[in-house]
């Protein structure tokens, strides 16, 4: 069965998304938000969402981190970089191998 890739996030941040064939579910407040994630994490494998959404709601995220799917992925917003999701990818790297091979020191 094949999954379906969705974004969600602030209207002016996942809007461009929409010409690549995403699903984009814009989210005004972080109750919207959460609710958002949970109906779309049974037919979505992929849910790309805003860093800044993403920080507030760790503990719904949190949830999904031991499931295969969905793949919850952070990415910057329109307003900036807050590194939340490479910070996800080292410690999951880091998790998977023994140690964190993404470092340049």
């Amino acid at each position: 069965m094949y999954k379906k890739i969705g974004m969600m996030g602030g209207k002016d941040s996942i809007l461009p998304f929409k010409g690549l064939g995403i699903d984009v579910f814009p989210v005004t407040d972080l109750d919207e938000a959460r609710q958002q994630i949970e109906a779309m994490a049974e037919d979505y494998g992929v849910i790309f969402i805003t860093e800044r959404v993403a920080q507030q709601l760790e503990e719904t995220i949190a949830q999904y981190d031991g499931q295969p799917t969905p793949a919850i992925i952070p990415i910057p917003s329109s307003t900036g970089n807050l590194n939340i999701g490479m910070d996800r990818i080292h410690k999951n790297v880091e998790k998977a191998i023994g140690m964190n091979i993404l470092d340049d020191d």
